[in-house]
């Protein structure tokens, strides 16, 4: 037995690494799943991640439910193997005859499963085909979907180069506001800028190596700090945004920032010490988009280094 389909706690540390679980749909996965729905003319076709206790579809059509849980899916078998999983008729098959997914809706009653396998081998979810009737899928129809699956893990890789800063692995400008508009929907959230004091300063006098080094320093303490209470992400130079799930410690978070940025000690021949301004939004109804939270909480940021920098203020007008 291939012991990457064993390991489960690696297997959800693969999931998480590339952040898709919660995200907003994405045309490159809607079209994939579209073309699954008209090639193998399925009413139901969906890009399924398996969680620890649960399925949740980054992409579905003719479905009316972004998860359900694990217990119930056919995708949690399916990411067992490395072969396409086929079931024919699900009431004669004894996993799911008494499926409340085959007994009541959507009525599954043939399904087609391609594990979507990472470079290093870990099965995080399928891409899958479903119908309402019988049907025997065959040779053809698994390579189709086999090589769209393919596809998929494609897009995933590359969704995450674009979402990672390569020098300091924070979010790029376009995943930080990928995540800033997901958490602006729960209404709950706040958005922290910060900027690096001086930071010109230190290129000029040690090289801009040195201040890929500061940079680096910078989005681990930040990353360090955090734990799980939001994301960092490179907005651009010396800029990092923060974005937290929950906002009513969201100044405490700050000056947790600020303290360890204060008191961080950069190795180097001399080694440095930087400080940070913080500028600091909360989430509103009244925000739009991550773009527009980020210029409210840019007010903040721009009071902080008007009244002597190294330090955090909350825009009262977000």
């Amino acid at each position: 037995m291939d012991n990457k389909l064993l390991d489960e706690p690696a297997r959800l540390a693969a999931l998480r690494r590339y952040d898709l679980l919660d995200t907003l749909p994405e045309p490159s996965f809607d079209r994939i799943t579209n073309l699954v729905q008209s090639v193998l003319q399925v009413p139901i076709s969906a890009v399924s991640l398996v969680d620890t206790d649960r399925q949740w579809f980054k992409a579905q059509r003719g479905l009316y439910t972004r998860q359900t849980s694990r217990d119930v899916s056919f995708c949690a078998h399916a990411i067992g193997a490395r072969d396409v999983m086929v079931v024919a008729d699900a009431l004669e098959d004894d996993r799911f005859a008494a499926n409340p997914l085959v007994t009541g809706p959507p009525h599954i009653r043939s399904y087609l499963g391609a594990p979507l396998s990472t470079p290093d081998g870990y099965n995080l979810g399928t891409l899958c085909a479903i119908d309402t009737v019988p049907r025997a899928f065959d040779a053809r129809h698994q390579d189709v979907l086999e090589n769209l699956a393919a596809l998929v893990v494609e897009a995933f890789e590359l969704r995450m180069i674009a979402q990672r800063d390569h020098l300091t692995g924070a979010l790029t400008r376009r995943g930080f506001f990928a995540e800033a508009d997901r958490v602006l929907q729960s209404g709950q959230g706040a958005l922290l800028l910060l900027d690096i004091d001086h930071f010109k300063a230190i290129n000029d006098t040690f090289g801009h190596p040195t201040g890929d080094v500061v940079l680096q320093s910078v989005a681990e303490t930040c990353r360090s700090v955090l734990g799980g209470r939001g994301v960092v992400g490179r907005i651009g130079g010396e800029e990092f945004g923060v974005v937290l799930n929950q906002g009513d410690f969201a100044m405490r978070v700050a000056e947790e920032l600020r303290a360890a940025l204060e008191t961080l000690v950069i190795p180097h021949t001399c080694p440095l010490q930087v400080t940070a301004s913080f500028g600091v939004a909360l989430a509103s109804p009244d925000v739009g988009s991550g773009e527009a939270w980020l210029a409210q909480a840019d007010i903040g940021l721009y009071a902080a280094k008007r009244t002597g920098r190294n330090r955090c203020v909350l825009n009262h007008s977000a």
